[in-house]
């Protein structure tokens, strides 16, 4: 890991304090921490509180406990240390009912689908996973990939990978890639093998959303494998001399910091944890350093992977007039710094502006071909315009999204502004405050 030389010590004291907030009830209770990984349209998160379900946003922590549910219009998905994800269909409910560690280390998670349509992508690389729907469950030590879902009369289970053994009261049945069973929950929950796989509509957001990860994750050196699709997805890395390897997001600038765009949420026991506005903004906010480059900006140093930190933090000098990151106190509130995490244009807009400094905000994950040439531009002119072609993100099923891989997007380039002229879509962001 980089030390700073004797030129770069003055690490400001607030930013240090904030290194030494631990988590003692992680480290007491063996309790674990997963990711709100993405949010479309309505979604609501209760976090034990006493305030009920609130407004969720991108890179909320969930924590045992944490229940998570999805309106008319609301997609989510949850990411796990090792990369699996779950992600909820409109009008879905779930609760974590487990969070933990074995006293073997081993990471366990137990998830009760309330109501509604989830979907799993289980990597099965050493992590146990129970899932509990209608009174079936399903238990996992295996790689596995399916989707479920509840009502008050029937459950379906269809397994798009793997072998799954599905326990209910009334038997034990085995379901194998691309077949169905289906559960009367009227008659006991006994069970019907379906003659025929039955595609679902959100089948297809479903498998571009496994594609995406499995793109962007390759050449995880890391031992964890939540956010790090989105990191080689919004920025790159690259090895700076005296720092080692660094990370840094694509549509930064001198003028930039990580530390701008997000919101305290608290969780009883824990405290308030920071949650980053970006798409990327997971671990670089829960491990390692953020360091002030000179000539280049704010970038993350990987590292620290023993200590999980609720507080981001930061070492060496940092430029004039930057605000560290300070825990709120006194209320138990969402506290918004900047722009939260809903921070995102809508994809119906006409056209699209990617400005100098807005580090991929409002960018839909996967909804631009290739955003490091995209950087280029912006970088050269302040700003580029990206239009909508006929193309599905992987963050949701609208029929609209900037670029995608089949055709690229289609851009024009600024000549030196940094803002969207009136009566277009600016991606969120900032242009520059140091």
């Amino acid at each position: 890991m980089y030390k700073p030389k004797s030129s770069l010590v003055h690490v400001v004291l607030v930013a240090l304090a904030c290194s030494l907030v631990a988590l003692p009830a992680m480290a007491d209770s063996q309790a674990r921490i997963v990711r709100l990984s993405d949010v479309q349209g309505s979604v609501e998160l209760d976090k034990n509180t006493g305030m009920g379900f609130e407004r969720a946003f991108p890179n909320l922590p969930i924590t045992q406990g944490t229940r998570l549910r999805t309106r008319d219009t609301g997609r989510a998905e949850i990411e796990f240390e090792d990369g699996s994800t779950m992600r909820l269909a409109p009008d879905t409910m779930i609760d974590f009912s487990r969070l933990g560690l074995s006293d073997a280390g081993q990471r366990i998670s137990e998830v009760n689908l309330t109501e509604g349509k989830a979907y799993v992508n289980w990597l099965g690389k050493s992590d146990d996973f129970t899932l509990n729907f209608s009174r079936e469950k399903v238990q996992l030590n295996h790689g596995a990939h399916f989707r479920v879902e509840t009502s008050t009369n029937k459950a379906t289970f269809a397994v798009f990978k793997g072998d799954v053994d599905v326990a209910g009261p009334a038997d034990t049945v085995r379901v194998s890639k691309k077949k169905m069973v289906i559960f009367d929950v009227n008659d006991e929950d006994k069970y019907t093998l379906a003659k025929n796989f039955q595609e679902d509509p959100l089948d297809a957001w479903d498998k571009r959303s496994v594609e995406y990860h499995e793109q962007y994750a390759k050449g995880n050196s890391s031992p964890y494998g939540y956010g790090y699709s989105d990191l080689n997805y919004y920025g790159s890395f690259r090895n700076v001399g005296g720092y080692g390897m660094m990370w840094q997001p694509f549509f930064t600038g001198v003028g930039w910091d990580p530390f701008m765009d997000g919101a305290w949420a608290f969780y009883p026991g824990f405290g308030y944890m920071w949650a980053s506005a970006y798409p990327w903004g997971w671990l670089p906010y829960r491990y390692g350093n953020w360091a002030f480059v000179p000539n280049s900006g704010w970038m993350w140093q990987p590292g620290g992977w023993n200590t999980w930190t609720a507080v981001p933090t930061y070492v060496g000098t940092a430029p004039l007039r930057f605000h560290p990151p300070v825990r709120p106190g006194g209320t138990v509130a969402t506290v918004v710094v900047g722009k939260s995490g809903q921070g995102v244009s809508s994809l119906a807009q006409s056209s699209l502006f990617v400005n100098r400094g807005s580090a991929g905000l409002g960018i839909p994950r996967g909804a631009v071909s290739n955003l490091g040439h995209v950087n280029g531009q912006v970088a050269k002119s302040g700003f580029v315009e990206l239009r909508p072609v006929t193309s599905l993100s992987a963050s949701g099923p609208s029929t609209s999204a900037y670029g995608g891989s089949h055709p690229p997007a289609t851009s024009s380039v600024g000549m030196g502004r940094s803002a969207a002229p009136s009566g277009h879509a600016p991606v969120g962001g900032h242009t520059g405050h140091n």
